[in-house]
């Protein structure tokens, strides 16, 4: 169901120094930084990234989270995110697309439901 779990942080040398910890106790291999100045995480399938938040503001519970699911196709990410926005929910970021990631090309969609959270539809494009 999720494809990745993403979490806000106001110091991303502090946060590398425990993730990189936590993963190596579970025997995963530390956090690489992107060129956006984010930390990815992978063990088990699973995928964890930490970042500044992208609106500027400081990181707190929800702040700089997004919680991903993953789809089987565009159309997938579409009817989402149509669906989303029908009841309640509000478009974030740009609007449904193609986008270049550190893992290849995705398409992806965001939301916000209704109380505020951020979401994300993602289907990873074929290499």
């Amino acid at each position: 169901m999720f494809s990745h779990i993403m979490l806000g942080s106001n110091d991303i040398a502090r946060s590398k120094k425990f993730y990189d910890a936590l993963f190596g106790a579970m025997g995963a291999k530390p956090g690489t930084e992107d060129a956006k100045g984010r930390l990815a995480y992978a063990h088990n399938g699973g995928r964890l990234m930490v970042s500044k938040p992208i609106n500027g503001q400081p990181a707190s519970h929800a702040n700089g989270g997004t919680i991903g699911f993953t789809m089987t196709d565009s159309k997938q990410v579409d009817a989402w995110h149509k669906a989303g926005v029908a009841n309640g929910g509000a478009t974030a970021e740009d609007p449904p697309g193609v986008r270049q990631g550190g893992a290849g090309q995705m398409y992806l969609a965001y939301l916000r439901d209704p109380d505020g959270n951020k979401l994300c539809a993602v289907y990873r494009l074929p290499a």
